[in-house]
């Protein structure tokens, strides 16, 4: 399929794990595909395999500053949007008793209001009827310990999903969230969880297994492409049953 054929699309956090993975995904259907990140190497690195008029920019996520920034970016290249995935986030763990404010913080800035105001800078760049797609996670459902933190910072990109969706309903933007459950990523290796650890958190997965980061990509381009036209602020998890069942 070439559903995305003449369509650009930007990625947030699109060097690795999700976001790489969905940027490609964008890409094989024909997308031209803007990537940002951190990391400077993997970024061109990732743009080099994303086709000829791919786009790769530097932006760290988190502050006002960067969110106005990469839209400035965009502009003076002349691109214009027709889906966002806004993929780039954290995940610090720790229990209750031990989470310090910094790495709240963080969390909130990178997690929550890099997207909002990313979100806005976007705005005048998004064409008629564009499409948002916001990364969250089943922690926003789920009791895990050690997860407080992270997971109030998803439950907030819920809640974007619907009311930046209600607002912005007079132009044809829609926006949906993905949450995933456990999903074998880069993320998840830094969190050093421990083999033990693994094996318990997949044992509470009624399909028995983690998710791939191709089968959350799947569900983002179904939101963001034209078959998906009538799925407004709607949340789509794929944890494979592990907060359902």
């Amino acid at each position: 399929m070439n559903r995305f054929e003449g369509k650009t699309v930007l990625v947030t956090g699109g060097n690795s794990g999700i976001g790489l993975v969905t940027a490609q995904a964008y890409a094989a259907e024909g997308a031209r595909v803007v990537i940002t990140g951190r990391d400077e190497a993997s970024l061109e690195t990732v743009r080099a395999t994303l086709g000829a008029n791919a786009v790769a920019i530097r932006n760290v996520a988190g502050t006002v500053a960067a969110a106005r920034e990469l839209a400035q970016k965009l502009t003076d290249s002349n691109i214009r949007l027709d889906a966002v995935f806004i993929n780039a986030g954290i995940a610090k763990l720790a229990p209750f008793a031990d989470m310090s404010e910094s790495v709240w913080d963080e969390t909130f800035d990178i997690n929550v209001k890099g997207p909002y105001f990313q979100i806005q800078a976007l705005l005048p760049l998004l064409n008629q009827g564009a499409s948002i797609v916001l990364n969250g996670s089943i922690n926003a459902h789920i009791g895990m310990p050690t997860s407080s933190v992270y997971a109030a910072s998803k439950a907030a990109l819920i809640t974007f999903a619907k009311t930046l969706s209600a607002e912005l309903l007079p132009r044809g933007v829609r926006v949906n969230v993905v949450s995933p459950g456990p999903v074998t990523t880069p993320l998840h290796v830094k969190l050093g969880m421990p083999d033990e650890a693994a094996a318990q958190l997949q044992a509470q997965i009624p399909l028995g297994r983690f998710g791939t980061s191709a089968e959350v990509a799947s569900t983002v381009l179904h939101l963001s492409a034209a078959e998906s036209a009538f799925i407004v602020g709607t949340e789509i998890i794929i944890d494979g049953g592990m907060s359902q069942l």
